[in-house]
Order: structure tokens, then C-alpha cells, then sequence
């Protein structure tokens, strides 16, 4: 017997893709969307440190790579719940975009920056 979600009230089964998370697929996508919004609002004002970077990149390739394992596993998804996994895969490629846009507009003012000091 599978394990539920850990979420309350949901009595969805948790796949072995995600039993680590504890988390049945529709819930697994939604902590995602949310984690992804969170970063970001974090990247908003600016490309993160090279660290945080590094971090905020290896949660995108994580969660991106259990997302594949779920929707290519043995469970049956709904149309609906494919979608959303879809979705939430945009997401993921959105929030690098925007990280890498981030740091690229970042880099143009320092070199502007630094030309303006220049004598």
C-alpha cells in the first residue's frame, strides 16, 4: 500500500518517484510553483550571489528531474494533473530565464560602472 500525501485532508497516494518528498504529484507541483515564486521574488531586485546561485540552480535541475521521473513513471496521471506538470516545467525554464537575465542586466551596469571611473 502506497503512503498518502502529506498534506491534510488529501488522501492522494504518494508514488515511489516522491515518496522522499511525501508529496502525491498534484501537491508535489503546487510546492514547486510556490518555491519557484518565491525565487523569484527574491531574483526581482537583482541576479542573486554566485552561491545562491548555485543553489537556486541545482534546486531547478532537482526538482525538474523528479518531475520527469513522475510524469515518465509507472502511475497512471490525468490529462489534468499532465498539464499541470507541464506547467510547472515552464516555470522551472522561466525562473532560469529570468535569473540569467537578471545577471546579464546585472553585468551591463557594472561595466558601465567601471568605464565611467575610467579616466
Amino acid at each position: 500500500m502506497e503512503p498518502a500525501c502529506r498534506i491534510f485532508g488529501c488522501k492522494a497516494a504518494v508514488p515511489a518517484e516522491l515518496a522522499q518528498e511525501s508529496f502525491c504529484p498534484l501537491h508535489f507541483a503546487v510546492s514547486v510553483e510556490q518555491k519557484c515564486a518565491d525565487l523569484r521574488r527574491e531574483t526581482v531586485g537583482g541576479a542573486p550571489d554566485e552561491g545562491r546561485r548555485a543553489e537556486i540552480v541545482r534546486y531547478l535541475g532537482e526538482a525538474g528531474q523528479t518531475l520527469a521521473r513522475v510524469a515518465t513513471g509507472n502511475q497512471r496521471l490525468p490529462d489534468e494533473l499532465k498539464a499541470r506538470i507541464l506547467n510547472t516545467f515552464l516555470t522551472l525554464m522561466n525562473l532560469r530565464e529570468n535569473m540569467e537575465r537578471a545577471a546579464a542586466r546585472q553585468k551591463t551596469k557594472m561595466e558601465v560602472a567601471n568605464q565611467g571611473t575610467k579616466p
